[in-house]
């Protein structure tokens, strides 16, 4: 499930996906308007099932996270941390199933 919400601090909109479980895999960048976050999710939902958007880095602690990024390489979300390759296989495993499936649930209303 996405979940849309705005920042009370910043004042932003920001979405994160979660898994069944509840534990959140994905979150975004802050957006300055709510139409802008929900083209977010829809980019990340026409972008998770490619290989090709999934671009893995490593953090100076020696975790690992991926960023989705869409067809022109902009950074759409960045994941949660990993603490080894098999988490993070899983990781985009579990992006790539709750994106297509994922309902939006909007937190600011």
């Amino acid at each position: 499930m996405f979940e849309i919400f705005k920042s009370e601090k910043s004042g932003e909109y920001y979405f994160r996906l979660k898994a069944k479980n509840g534990e959140p895999i994905l979150a975004s960048q802050g957006y300055s308007s709510k139409s802008a976050c929900e083209n977010g999710v829809n980019s990340v939902q026409s972008n998770a099932d490619d290989d090709d958007r999934y671009e893995v880095k490593e953090a100076a602690d020696g975790r690992k996270f991926f960023n989705l990024k869409a067809k022109n390489g902009q950074v759409i979300a960045k994941s949660q941390m990993y603490k080894s390759d098999s988490g993070l296989k899983n990781g985009i495993s579990s992006v790539k199933k709750n994106a297509l499936e994922g309902k939006v649930k909007d937190l600011t209303e």
